[in-house]
């Protein structure tokens, strides 16, 4: 199953593609995660644990860099993971690159290959894309609060502001380390579920009426 994806987050390509690559800054966004051991620069292990309505399921895996492109700021990773109680298994490719945008916009995109075996395959083809697009906003937020906490401005004396003849230059105060954002929760049973009904009937509308958007019920 193919799926695709993209969001779109107010930083320079230059600065999101270096907290791209440092996966132990991000993975506290990524929902359901937990990344349990890096194992080096291109490689490491985790954790996924996620609720699809009845079906409960954790997962134990690793993910590979199997390219890098910093001049295209393209990367693809490869990830396969098994059920903790054996309902199933997980593989998948993903490939990430960016495109600047103006001013300091850039928008990531990904296309995710993935393969569902056991328990995991019972998600339809319907509701996994919509599942997705939620998780993946979820991860997008938390990554802007990231780089938002990350660029607060310099105090005018860490500017290096000037100072009388025989003055003692003035104290730097020390920077507040910047805050670090809440990791973005894991959407699970009941909501994420009629999330991902509700992505179908909104798409089903706006094939009805020529892309027509519907109209949320009151």
């Amino acid at each position: 199953m193919l799926i695709e994806n993209e969001f779109t987050v107010s930083t320079p390509p230059e600065v999101l593609w270096a907290t791209l690559l440092d996966v132990e800054k991000i993975a506290p966004c990524m929902p359901g995660a937990e990344l349990t051991e890096v194992v080096d620069d291109t490689n490491w292990k985790g954790k996924l644990n996620a609720k699809f309505g009845p079906v409960a399921m954790s997962f134990a895996g690793s993910v590979t860099m199997e390219s890098r492109d910093d001049e295209a700021h393209r990367v693809v990773l490869k990830a396969k993971g098994m059920e903790a109680k054996g309902k199933g298994a997980a593989n998948a490719t993903v490939t990430s690159w960016l495109e600047a945008g103006e001013g300091d916009q850039t928008t990531v995109k990904m296309q995710a290959d993935i393969t569902l075996t056991g328990a995991a395959a019972q998600l339809s083809r319907g509701l996994l894309p919509e599942i997705s697009k939620h998780l993946t906003q979820q991860f997008a937020d938390c990554l802007q609060e990231t780089m938002a906490a990350e660029g607060a401005p310099a105090s005018a004396a860490a500017e290096g502001a000037p100072t009388a003849p025989g003055e003692a230059p003035a104290a730097v105060p020390a920077a507040a380390p910047a805050a670090r954002p809440a990791a973005a929760k894991p959407v699970g049973g009941f909501k994420l579920g009629l999330i991902a009904i509700w992505g179908l009937i909104k798409n089903f509308f706006r094939k009805l009426f020529g892309g027509g958007k519907p109209k949320t019920p009151a």
